[in-house]
C-alpha cells in the first residue's frame, strides 16, 4: 500500500485528491496553518484518518546533512526538515506531497518519490553556492562575502 506524506501544502492548496486514511504527516505542518480553511482541511483530514507522527531524530540527521551537501539547508524551515525525515522513513512505501523546490530537490536526491500539489515538479537536481555580488567569488555558504564585505548570492553550483 502506498502512502504520502503531507507537506503543509496539502492543506494550504486543498486541491490534493488522496485518502485522509493514506496521509502521513508531523506535528509542526499544523503549526504552519494560518487561513481557516487550511486549518479546517487539517481537522477533517485528520477525522479521515490522517496519521500525525513524530519524525525519529535519526532520520532528521540524514536529511539535514544531505541538505548541507546540496546546500539547500538555508531555505529548508523545521517543518520541512521533519516532513522530509517523516518520507526518507516510510521511503519505500510513500510518496512526498509538496511544491516547495528545495524540499524536492533534497527528496528526490535521498531517493524519495515526490509528486508536487499546485506546481510543476523539478526538472533537475541542483547543487547551490554562494556568490559575491561584488568580487563574484564563490563560496560553501553565508551572507557577506569574507573578501570584501558585499552580499551573497545563491547560484547553480552544478546541475545533477
Amino acid at each position: 500500500m502506498t502512502y504520502y506524506i503531507a507537506d503543509s501544502a496539502v492543506f494550504i492548496m486543498g486541491n490534493c485528491d488522496v485518502d485522509s486514511s493514506l496521509l502521513i504527516t508531523v506535528p509542526s505542518v499544523e503549526d504552519e496553518l494560518k487561513s481557516r480553511d487550511a486549518v479546517l482541511r487539517f481537522d477533517l483530514a485528520k477525522e479521515g484518518g490522517l496519521r500525525v507522527e513524530w519524525p525519529e531524530p535519526e532520520m532528521v540527521k540524514a536529511v539535514r546533512e544531505k541538505a548541507e551537501h546540496t546546500r539547500d539547508s538555508e531555505e529548508l524551515s523545521k517543518t520541512d526538515l521533519e516532513v522530509l525525515a517523516k518520507a526518507l522513513e516510510h521511503k519505500e512505501k510513500a510518496v512526498l506531497l509538496t511544491d516547495d523546490y528545495a524540499v524536492q530537490n533534497v527528496a528526490v536526491q535521498l531517493g524519495i518519490e515526490v509528486k508536487p500539489i499546485a506546481q510543476k515538479k523539478i526538472r533537475d537536481l541542483i547543487i547551490w553556492q554562494k556568490q559575491c555580488i561584488g568580487c563574484k567569488q564563490t563560496f560553501e555558504k553565508g551572507d557577506v562575502c569574507p573578501v570584501c564585505g558585499s552580499p551573497l548570492k545563491k547560484k547553480r553550483k552544478t546541475k545533477l
